[in-house]
Protein backbone atom coordinates (compact mmCIF):
# COMPACT_ATOMS: atom_id res chain seq x y z
CA UNK A 1 0.00 0.00 0.00
CA UNK A 2 1.62 3.41 -1.18
CA UNK A 3 0.93 5.95 2.10
CA UNK A 4 0.57 9.73 0.66
CA UNK A 5 2.83 12.53 1.99
CA UNK A 6 1.19 15.09 1.00
CA UNK A 7 -0.61 17.06 3.90
CA UNK A 8 -4.27 17.44 3.43
CA UNK A 9 -4.02 21.10 3.28
CA UNK A 10 -1.75 20.77 -0.10
CA UNK A 11 -4.33 18.43 -1.49
CA UNK A 12 -6.73 19.79 -4.10
CA UNK A 13 -10.21 18.38 -4.84
CA UNK A 14 -9.06 15.72 -6.91
CA UNK A 15 -6.27 14.87 -4.37
CA UNK A 16 -3.29 16.15 -6.48
CA UNK A 17 -0.68 18.64 -5.06
CA UNK A 18 -2.10 22.07 -5.29
CA UNK A 19 0.29 25.22 -3.70
CA UNK A 20 3.48 26.13 -4.85
CA UNK A 21 5.56 24.95 -2.52
CA UNK A 22 4.79 21.28 -2.79
CA UNK A 23 5.33 22.18 -6.79
CA UNK A 24 8.75 23.42 -6.13
CA UNK A 25 9.83 20.50 -3.94
CA UNK A 26 8.24 17.81 -6.76
CA UNK A 27 10.42 19.84 -9.40
CA UNK A 28 13.40 19.98 -7.24
CA UNK A 29 12.77 15.84 -6.62
CA UNK A 30 12.96 15.53 -10.49
CA UNK A 31 15.42 17.75 -10.84
CA UNK A 32 17.73 15.89 -8.33
CA UNK A 33 16.65 12.54 -10.54
CA UNK A 34 18.06 13.20 -13.65
CA UNK A 35 15.03 15.28 -14.67
CA UNK A 36 16.40 18.31 -15.94
CA UNK A 37 15.00 19.50 -18.90
CA UNK A 38 15.97 23.18 -20.21
CA UNK A 39 17.09 24.36 -16.79
CA UNK A 40 20.78 24.33 -17.88
CA UNK A 41 19.73 26.11 -21.06
CA UNK A 42 17.79 28.74 -19.08
CA UNK A 43 20.49 28.85 -16.78
CA UNK A 44 23.69 29.59 -18.85
CA UNK A 45 20.99 31.87 -21.23
CA UNK A 46 20.85 34.29 -18.30
CA UNK A 47 24.20 33.64 -16.69
CA UNK A 48 25.52 34.73 -20.64
CA UNK A 49 23.23 37.65 -20.71
CA UNK A 50 24.48 39.34 -17.33
CA UNK A 51 27.97 38.98 -18.64
CA UNK A 52 28.17 39.96 -21.97
CA UNK A 53 25.85 43.06 -20.54
CA UNK A 54 28.38 43.93 -17.87
CA UNK A 55 31.51 43.32 -20.37
CA UNK A 56 29.74 45.31 -23.04
CA UNK A 57 26.83 47.19 -22.61
CA UNK A 58 26.12 47.55 -26.47
CA UNK A 59 25.11 43.95 -25.96
CA UNK A 60 21.49 44.69 -24.67
CA UNK A 61 20.68 47.76 -27.03
CA UNK A 62 18.30 47.67 -28.82
CA UNK A 63 20.13 47.24 -32.20
CA UNK A 64 22.21 44.46 -31.23
CA UNK A 65 18.64 42.79 -29.36
CA UNK A 66 17.54 43.03 -33.41
CA UNK A 67 20.57 41.77 -34.57
CA UNK A 68 21.05 38.90 -32.15
CA UNK A 69 16.92 37.78 -33.14
CA UNK A 70 18.02 38.16 -36.65
CA UNK A 71 21.57 36.20 -36.71
CA UNK A 72 19.78 33.17 -35.08
CA UNK A 73 16.87 32.65 -36.88
CA UNK A 74 17.92 30.45 -39.16
CA UNK A 75 20.13 28.58 -36.88
CA UNK A 76 16.89 27.58 -34.38
CA UNK A 77 14.46 26.79 -37.20
CA UNK A 78 16.85 24.23 -38.78
CA UNK A 79 17.43 23.02 -34.88
CA UNK A 80 13.67 22.78 -34.63
CA UNK A 81 13.69 20.36 -37.64
CA UNK A 82 16.65 18.12 -35.96
CA UNK A 83 14.68 17.85 -32.90
CA UNK A 84 12.42 15.30 -34.54
CA UNK A 85 15.22 13.03 -36.19
CA UNK A 86 17.26 13.16 -32.64
CA UNK A 87 13.88 11.77 -30.82
CA UNK A 88 14.83 9.00 -32.40
CA UNK A 89 17.98 8.91 -31.63
CA UNK A 90 19.08 9.55 -35.36
CA UNK A 91 20.89 12.32 -36.77
CA UNK A 92 20.88 14.50 -40.00
CA UNK A 93 24.37 16.07 -40.98
CA UNK A 94 23.10 17.23 -44.12
CA UNK A 95 20.62 19.68 -42.78
CA UNK A 96 22.95 22.41 -43.10
CA UNK A 97 23.54 22.12 -46.96
CA UNK A 98 20.17 21.35 -47.85
CA UNK A 99 19.14 24.54 -46.34
CA UNK A 100 21.78 26.03 -48.84
CA UNK A 101 20.34 23.68 -51.62
CA UNK A 102 16.84 25.17 -51.14
CA UNK A 103 18.29 28.93 -50.89
CA UNK A 104 19.95 28.15 -54.01
CA UNK A 105 16.71 26.74 -55.70
CA UNK A 106 14.50 30.01 -54.25
CA UNK A 107 17.29 32.61 -55.78
CA UNK A 108 17.16 30.42 -58.98
CA UNK A 109 13.73 30.69 -59.41
CA UNK A 110 13.35 34.14 -58.10
CA UNK A 111 16.06 35.40 -60.72
CA UNK A 112 16.96 32.93 -63.09
CA UNK A 113 13.65 31.98 -64.16
CA UNK A 114 11.79 35.17 -63.03
CA UNK A 115 8.78 33.40 -61.06
CA UNK A 116 7.47 35.07 -58.02
CA UNK A 117 8.05 34.78 -54.63
CA UNK A 118 5.35 32.32 -53.42
CA UNK A 119 6.32 30.02 -56.19
CA UNK A 120 10.16 29.94 -55.37
CA UNK A 121 9.08 29.77 -51.58
CA UNK A 122 7.12 26.60 -52.67
CA UNK A 123 9.66 25.26 -54.81
CA UNK A 124 12.65 25.48 -51.70
CA UNK A 125 9.70 24.14 -49.77
CA UNK A 126 9.12 21.24 -51.87
CA UNK A 127 13.03 20.63 -52.53
CA UNK A 128 13.24 20.61 -48.88
CA UNK A 129 10.55 17.60 -48.61
CA UNK A 130 11.96 15.57 -51.35
CA UNK A 131 15.61 15.47 -49.71
CA UNK A 132 13.96 14.32 -46.74
CA UNK A 133 11.91 12.11 -48.58
CA UNK A 134 15.11 10.53 -50.11
CA UNK A 135 17.12 10.41 -46.63
CA UNK A 136 13.91 8.49 -44.59
CA UNK A 137 13.70 5.81 -47.37
CA UNK A 138 17.38 5.36 -47.18
CA UNK A 139 17.51 4.88 -43.76
CA UNK A 140 14.35 3.19 -43.48
CA UNK A 141 13.74 0.90 -46.27
CA UNK A 142 17.63 0.37 -47.55
CA UNK A 143 18.44 0.10 -43.56
CA UNK A 144 21.57 2.18 -44.59
CA UNK A 145 22.68 4.00 -40.72
CA UNK A 146 21.80 7.56 -40.78
CA UNK A 147 25.07 8.93 -40.16
CA UNK A 148 26.44 7.68 -43.51
CA UNK A 149 23.06 8.82 -45.62
CA UNK A 150 23.49 12.40 -44.40
CA UNK A 151 27.24 12.51 -44.25
CA UNK A 152 27.80 11.59 -48.05
CA UNK A 153 24.61 13.85 -48.65
CA UNK A 154 26.71 16.61 -46.63
CA UNK A 155 29.18 16.12 -49.32
CA UNK A 156 26.93 16.37 -52.35
CA UNK A 157 25.17 18.96 -51.48
CA UNK A 158 28.14 21.59 -51.35
CA UNK A 159 28.35 20.49 -55.13
CA UNK A 160 24.66 20.76 -55.70
CA UNK A 161 24.91 24.31 -54.44
CA UNK A 162 28.24 25.45 -56.74
CA UNK A 163 26.21 23.76 -59.59
CA UNK A 164 22.77 25.99 -59.01
CA UNK A 165 24.16 29.08 -58.77
CA UNK A 166 26.81 28.89 -61.33
CA UNK A 167 30.18 28.06 -59.64
CA UNK A 168 31.26 30.87 -57.28
CA UNK A 169 28.95 33.47 -58.10
CA UNK A 170 26.63 35.37 -55.62
CA UNK A 171 22.68 35.84 -56.68
CA UNK A 172 21.23 38.71 -55.32
CA UNK A 173 17.73 37.93 -53.76
CA UNK A 174 15.89 41.33 -54.38
CA UNK A 175 12.51 40.20 -54.39
CA UNK A 176 10.68 42.85 -51.69
CA UNK A 177 8.17 39.87 -49.85
CA UNK A 178 11.27 37.33 -49.50
CA UNK A 179 13.64 40.59 -47.91
CA UNK A 180 10.90 41.37 -45.66
CA UNK A 181 11.19 38.12 -43.43
CA UNK A 182 14.39 38.36 -42.33
CA UNK A 183 16.35 41.81 -43.72
CA UNK A 184 13.91 44.66 -43.00
CA UNK A 185 10.55 43.46 -42.23
CA UNK A 186 8.98 44.92 -38.71
CA UNK A 187 6.12 45.52 -37.35
CA UNK A 188 5.23 48.73 -36.21
CA UNK A 189 5.18 49.58 -32.45
CA UNK A 190 1.45 49.26 -32.43
CA UNK A 191 1.58 46.51 -34.28
CA UNK A 192 4.18 44.67 -31.64
CA UNK A 193 2.43 45.83 -28.46
CA UNK A 194 -1.31 44.15 -30.41
CA UNK A 195 0.82 40.95 -31.00
CA UNK A 196 1.99 40.72 -27.58
CA UNK A 197 -1.38 41.04 -25.58
CA UNK A 198 -2.33 38.77 -28.28
CA UNK A 199 -0.13 36.55 -27.36
CA UNK A 200 0.10 36.58 -23.57
CA UNK A 201 -4.29 36.33 -23.90
CA UNK A 202 -4.05 33.24 -25.97
CA UNK A 203 -0.90 31.52 -23.40
CA UNK A 204 -3.32 32.42 -20.54
CA UNK A 205 -6.29 30.68 -22.06
CA UNK A 206 -4.08 27.35 -23.07
CA UNK A 207 -2.95 27.23 -19.46
CA UNK A 208 -5.77 27.60 -18.30
CA UNK A 209 -7.80 24.98 -20.15
CA UNK A 210 -4.77 22.24 -20.13
CA UNK A 211 -5.48 23.03 -16.27
CA UNK A 212 -9.93 22.38 -16.82
CA UNK A 213 -8.78 19.73 -19.19
CA UNK A 214 -6.26 17.68 -16.79
CA UNK A 215 -9.02 18.01 -13.96
CA UNK A 216 -12.31 16.87 -15.70
CA UNK A 217 -10.01 13.61 -16.26
CA UNK A 218 -8.80 13.12 -12.71
CA UNK A 219 -5.28 14.22 -13.52
CA UNK A 220 -2.35 15.71 -11.88
CA UNK A 221 -3.05 19.49 -12.05
CA UNK A 222 -0.59 22.60 -11.54
CA UNK A 223 -1.01 24.82 -8.61
CA UNK A 224 -2.71 27.96 -10.05
CA UNK A 225 -0.26 30.24 -8.54
CA UNK A 226 2.28 28.15 -10.48
CA UNK A 227 0.36 29.15 -13.72
CA UNK A 228 0.18 32.74 -12.62
CA UNK A 229 3.95 32.62 -12.22
CA UNK A 230 4.59 30.88 -15.21
CA UNK A 231 2.38 33.46 -17.69
CA UNK A 232 3.58 36.45 -15.69
CA UNK A 233 7.22 35.41 -16.09
CA UNK A 234 6.97 34.93 -19.94
CA UNK A 235 4.73 38.59 -20.00
CA UNK A 236 7.42 40.12 -18.26
CA UNK A 237 10.46 39.37 -20.37
CA UNK A 238 8.04 39.26 -23.62
CA UNK A 239 7.18 42.74 -22.47
CA UNK A 240 10.62 43.82 -22.01
CA UNK A 241 11.87 42.77 -25.51
CA UNK A 242 9.25 44.58 -27.68
CA UNK A 243 9.66 47.65 -25.67
CA UNK A 244 13.50 47.32 -26.22
CA UNK A 245 12.60 46.41 -29.80
CA UNK A 246 10.04 49.27 -30.66
CA UNK A 247 13.25 51.58 -29.67
CA UNK A 248 14.73 53.79 -32.28
CA UNK A 249 18.17 51.32 -33.43
CA UNK A 250 18.63 53.67 -36.68
CA UNK A 251 20.88 56.24 -37.61
CA UNK A 252 18.65 57.46 -39.82
CA UNK A 253 15.70 59.80 -39.23
CA UNK A 254 14.14 59.27 -42.83
CA UNK A 255 14.57 55.29 -42.53
CA UNK A 256 12.92 54.12 -39.28
CA UNK A 257 14.21 50.58 -37.54
CA UNK A 258 11.85 50.65 -35.01
CA UNK A 259 9.76 47.54 -34.33
CA UNK A 260 9.75 43.82 -33.42
CA UNK A 261 10.97 41.96 -36.54
CA UNK A 262 8.68 39.76 -38.97
CA UNK A 263 11.09 36.97 -38.36
CA UNK A 264 10.24 36.22 -34.73
CA UNK A 265 6.68 35.93 -35.34
CA UNK A 266 7.28 33.36 -38.52
CA UNK A 267 9.61 31.08 -35.19
CA UNK A 268 6.75 31.66 -32.79
CA UNK A 269 4.70 30.30 -35.34
CA UNK A 270 6.74 27.22 -36.41
CA UNK A 271 7.18 26.50 -32.36
CA UNK A 272 3.18 26.59 -31.97
CA UNK A 273 2.72 24.14 -34.74
CA UNK A 274 5.17 21.65 -34.20
CA UNK A 275 4.74 21.77 -30.35
CA UNK A 276 1.21 20.98 -30.44
CA UNK A 277 1.89 18.23 -33.11
CA UNK A 278 4.70 16.54 -30.89
CA UNK A 279 2.43 16.92 -27.66
CA UNK A 280 -1.51 17.34 -28.63
CA UNK A 281 -0.90 14.49 -31.62
CA UNK A 282 -1.19 10.76 -31.90
CA UNK A 283 1.73 11.30 -34.51
CA UNK A 284 3.64 12.98 -31.81
CA UNK A 285 2.93 9.62 -29.45
CA UNK A 286 4.23 7.62 -31.69
CA UNK A 287 7.10 9.61 -32.07
CA UNK A 288 8.09 9.69 -28.40
CA UNK A 289 7.25 6.24 -28.26
CA UNK A 290 9.49 4.83 -31.02
CA UNK A 291 12.37 6.84 -29.69
CA UNK A 292 11.80 5.58 -26.72
CA UNK A 293 11.87 2.20 -27.95
CA UNK A 294 11.50 0.97 -31.45
CA UNK A 295 10.68 -2.79 -30.80
CA UNK A 296 7.97 -2.39 -27.88
CA UNK A 297 6.50 0.20 -30.51
CA UNK A 298 6.57 -2.20 -33.58
CA UNK A 299 4.96 -4.45 -31.70
CA UNK A 300 1.92 -2.13 -30.51
CA UNK A 301 1.15 -1.63 -33.84
CA UNK A 302 2.97 2.01 -34.89
CA UNK A 303 4.44 1.78 -38.31
CA UNK A 304 8.06 2.42 -36.82
CA UNK A 305 9.23 2.70 -41.21
CA UNK A 306 6.81 5.50 -41.63
CA UNK A 307 7.92 7.53 -38.83
CA UNK A 308 11.39 7.35 -39.39
CA UNK A 309 10.89 8.43 -42.82
CA UNK A 310 8.48 11.36 -41.35
CA UNK A 311 11.02 12.67 -39.02
CA UNK A 312 13.33 13.46 -41.90
CA UNK A 313 10.74 15.08 -43.73
CA UNK A 314 10.32 17.50 -41.06
CA UNK A 315 14.04 18.07 -40.79
CA UNK A 316 14.51 18.58 -44.11
CA UNK A 317 11.18 20.94 -44.94
CA UNK A 318 12.31 23.03 -41.78
CA UNK A 319 15.82 23.36 -43.52
CA UNK A 320 14.45 24.65 -46.69
CA UNK A 321 12.87 27.19 -44.05
CA UNK A 322 15.72 28.25 -42.60
CA UNK A 323 17.55 28.51 -46.02
CA UNK A 324 14.96 31.38 -47.27
CA UNK A 325 15.74 32.82 -43.51
CA UNK A 326 18.94 32.77 -44.50
CA UNK A 327 18.22 33.77 -48.13
CA UNK A 328 16.38 36.85 -46.79
CA UNK A 329 19.00 37.47 -43.87
CA UNK A 330 21.93 38.26 -46.48
CA UNK A 331 19.68 39.41 -49.40
CA UNK A 332 21.60 37.07 -51.19
CA UNK A 333 22.80 33.07 -51.82
CA UNK A 334 26.66 31.73 -51.85
CA UNK A 335 28.91 28.60 -51.90
CA UNK A 336 28.93 29.36 -48.08
CA UNK A 337 24.70 29.36 -47.37
CA UNK A 338 23.94 26.92 -45.26
CA UNK A 339 27.71 25.32 -44.56
CA UNK A 340 30.36 26.66 -42.37
CA UNK A 341 29.32 26.38 -39.09
CA UNK A 342 25.23 26.11 -39.83
CA UNK A 343 25.25 22.59 -39.09
CA UNK A 344 27.34 22.71 -35.89
CA UNK A 345 25.32 25.46 -34.42
CA UNK A 346 21.93 23.86 -34.93
CA UNK A 347 22.89 20.42 -33.86
CA UNK A 348 24.22 22.10 -30.92
CA UNK A 349 20.96 24.48 -30.67
CA UNK A 350 19.45 21.20 -30.21
CA UNK A 351 21.11 19.81 -27.67
CA UNK A 352 21.75 22.67 -24.87
CA UNK A 353 18.29 23.10 -25.25
CA UNK A 354 17.34 19.51 -24.33
CA UNK A 355 16.85 17.58 -25.97
CA UNK A 356 18.79 14.07 -25.91
CA UNK A 357 21.32 12.96 -28.30
CA UNK A 358 20.02 9.35 -27.07
CA UNK A 359 16.22 9.53 -28.23
CA UNK A 360 12.99 9.81 -26.64
CA UNK A 361 13.47 13.20 -24.96
CA UNK A 362 12.98 16.65 -26.52
CA UNK A 363 10.28 19.58 -27.09
CA UNK A 364 10.64 21.99 -30.30
CA UNK A 365 11.27 24.88 -27.28
CA UNK A 366 14.46 23.30 -26.66
CA UNK A 367 15.53 24.52 -30.33
CA UNK A 368 14.51 27.64 -29.54
CA UNK A 369 16.24 28.13 -25.80
CA UNK A 370 19.39 26.31 -27.40
CA UNK A 371 19.52 28.47 -30.35
CA UNK A 372 19.29 31.69 -28.18
CA UNK A 373 22.15 30.38 -25.95
CA UNK A 374 24.72 29.84 -29.19
CA UNK A 375 23.22 33.19 -30.53
CA UNK A 376 23.96 34.88 -27.40
CA UNK A 377 27.95 33.35 -27.11
CA UNK A 378 28.04 33.92 -30.96
CA UNK A 379 26.70 37.45 -31.05
CA UNK A 380 28.82 38.39 -27.13
CA UNK A 381 32.07 36.86 -28.25
CA UNK A 382 32.09 38.99 -31.22
CA UNK A 383 31.34 42.00 -29.55
CA UNK A 384 34.45 41.43 -27.43
CA UNK A 385 36.45 40.81 -30.53
CA UNK A 386 36.90 37.30 -29.98
CA UNK A 387 38.64 35.39 -32.60
CA UNK A 388 36.83 32.78 -35.09
CA UNK A 389 38.82 30.31 -33.24
CA UNK A 390 37.89 31.39 -29.67
CA UNK A 391 34.38 31.23 -30.35
CA UNK A 392 34.77 27.76 -31.80
CA UNK A 393 36.22 27.03 -28.86
CA UNK A 394 33.97 28.09 -26.85
CA UNK A 395 31.11 26.80 -28.13
CA UNK A 396 32.50 23.55 -28.78
CA UNK A 397 32.59 23.30 -24.82
CA UNK A 398 29.38 24.57 -24.50
CA UNK A 399 27.84 21.93 -26.74
CA UNK A 400 30.20 19.07 -24.36
CA UNK A 401 28.68 20.31 -21.43
CA UNK A 402 25.44 19.90 -22.71
CA UNK A 403 25.88 16.39 -23.88
CA UNK A 404 27.65 15.74 -20.54
CA UNK A 405 24.54 16.59 -18.71
CA UNK A 406 22.38 15.09 -20.52
CA UNK A 407 24.39 11.33 -20.08
CA UNK A 408 24.51 11.97 -16.93
CA UNK A 409 21.09 13.05 -16.43
CA UNK A 410 20.01 9.29 -18.05
CA UNK A 411 22.65 7.95 -15.82
CA UNK A 412 20.92 9.66 -12.63
CA UNK A 413 17.35 8.54 -13.69
CA UNK A 414 18.24 4.81 -14.66
CA UNK A 415 19.66 4.42 -10.93
CA UNK A 416 16.44 5.68 -9.75
CA UNK A 417 14.30 3.56 -11.64
CA UNK A 418 15.89 0.45 -9.81
CA UNK A 419 16.07 1.79 -6.81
Amino acid sequence: MTVSTVPPEEKSTDGQPATLGLYVRTYLAKVRGGDMGALPAILGLIALTIIFSVARPVFFSAANFANLLSQGAAVTVIAMGLVFVLLLGEIDLSAGYASGVCAAVLATLLTTHGFPWYVAILGAVVTGVAIGLVIGLLVSKIGIPSFVVTLAAFLAFQGAVLLLIKGGTIISVDDPTIKMINFDGRFTPLQGWILYGVTIVALTALQLWKRTSRARRGLAVEPMSVIALRVGSIAALMGVGVYVLNLERGRNILFSQKGVPMVVLLIGILLVIWTFVLSRTAYGRHLYAVGGNKEAARRAGINVDAIRISVFVICSGMAAVGGIIAASRQASVDPNTGGSNVLLYAVGAAVIGGTSLFGGKGRVLDAVLGGAVVAVIENGMGLMQYSAGQKFIVTGVVLLAAAGIDALSRRRAASAGLR
